[in-house]
């Protein structure tokens, strides 16, 4: 769900930084998926991880690990834009592709409890 709903926030802000606004294409896209993990990262840390949302460490690590995920989707967002697919389109496939590299840094790297812990 969290996913979905920032995919959502990434569309609409690609499609008003470079179709409304103007802004290059990389710029539009790297900014859009940066408001998509400012947003992801605050909804998992209520919603899938129930963690504090305070943490700076955590919010750090969760946009570190997200610029693996990053370069998935604007490199492949570009291509295919330039391959003439639609921009949506594009852009959601381009987000498809990124998921799984999101998902296990964060799986993995931000959001691990330490061996033994208790989830609550």
């Amino acid at each position: 769900m969290v996913g979905g709903m920032g995919m959502i926030v990434n569309t609409v802000a690609l499609y008003a930084l470079h179709r409304l606004l103007h802004l290059p294409l990389i710029a539009a896209s790297a900014t859009a998926v940066e408001l998509a993990v400012i947003h992801n990262y605050v909804l998992n840390a209520r919603w899938t991880f129930h963690t504090d949302v305070r943490s700076l460490r955590r919010f750090v690590r969760f946009n570190a690990s997200m610029l693996a995920g990053l370069a998935v989707n604007v490199a492949l967002l570009w291509a295919l834009v330039h391959d003439r697919v639609p921009l949506v389109v594009a852009n959601v496939l381009a987000i498809g592709a990124a998921f799984a590299v999101n998902y296990t840094f964060s799986t993995l790297w931000v959001w691990s409890r330490p061996r033994g812990s208790s989830p609550c």
